[in-house]
């Protein structure tokens, strides 16, 4: 590992620790050549992920747009984005969990609801509204129905 500091590439490990929730590792470093501490994390490299988009159009898996969804539906929600990350970290472990090289954006979508409505259930509507693609007030308040029961 090269030092970001002076860009020797003579560091070694002085600590490592789990990160909680996730399959990385937390390695402080210290540089012999300057003498600097720095933070590395290692992650399990996974399998690459092609979705299935609606149109049957292929694309590999971002973990960005999903982020991107959930934070959306989140906006203005007294939820903490510590709570949003984990629960976006198992979000990921359930997509990757499958052990499949493909899955629909139907299926990513499910998982997120299940997901959603654990953590906050305007957030859940939210999100279903968009991804159900609610044509009219009866659909949205079926989606209600299901909710409070």
């Amino acid at each position: 590992m090269r030092c970001p500091f002076c860009n020797q590439d003579n560091t070694r490990v002085v600590d490592s620790r789990p990160v909680e929730d996730t399959n990385s590792i937390r390695r402080r470093r210290l540089c012999d050549a300057c003498g600097k501490r720095f933070t590395t994390y290692e992650k399990v490299e996974t399998i690459p992920l092609t979705v299935i988009k609606k149109d049957q159009n292929r694309e590999s898996y971002k973990r960005s747009k999903i982020q991107d969804g959930v934070l959306r539906a989140c906006y203005k929600r007294p939820i903490p984005i510590e709570r949003v990350e984990e629960m976006i970290d198992s979000i990921e472990g359930d997509i990757f969990r499958s052990e499949d090289r493909e899955i629909s954006s139907t299926k990513i979508g499910e998982i997120v609801m299940e997901h959603l409505k654990d953590l906050d259930a305007v957030a859940y509507v939210r999100f279903a509204s968009v991804y159900r693609e609610f044509k009219d007030v009866s659909t949205f308040m079926d989606e209600l129905k299901k909710l409070i029961n």
